[in-house]
């Protein structure tokens, strides 16, 4: 699930994430964004990644639901869902943290 929030915000986008639960996981560079993940336990867990937007001064999120963890090692393809009451329950949940 895609949804934008525009800024000014007054920390920075490690501190935001901090306060909504969420861990710095890495950047994945050829999509030049951060990810960040908020577990549940192991597994589900919320996996959300990154992009700012200096010029419009916005943070793009894209965020999924990890069921559960690859099966092969190597492999980056899991069982997840892009959309759904529950994803929807976080990014409202996010939104309202995130506009305080």
């Amino acid at each position: 699930m895609k949804f934008v929030l525009k800024g000014p915000f007054r920390e920075n986008v490690y501190n935001l994430m901090r306060k909504i639960g969420y861990f710095f996981e890495g950047k994945e560079l050829a999509r030049e964004e951060l990810v960040f993940a908020r577990p549940l336990k192991n597994y589900p867990r919320f996996h959300l990644f990154l992009r700012i937007k200096q010029e419009t001064n916005e943070i793009i999120f894209d965020l999924h639901l990890d069921q559960k963890e690859p099966i092969y090692k190597g492999v980056a393809a899991h069982c997840a869902e892009y959309g759904g009451e529950v994803v929807e329950k976080e990014a409202e949940r996010i939104k309202e943290i995130l506009r305080e």
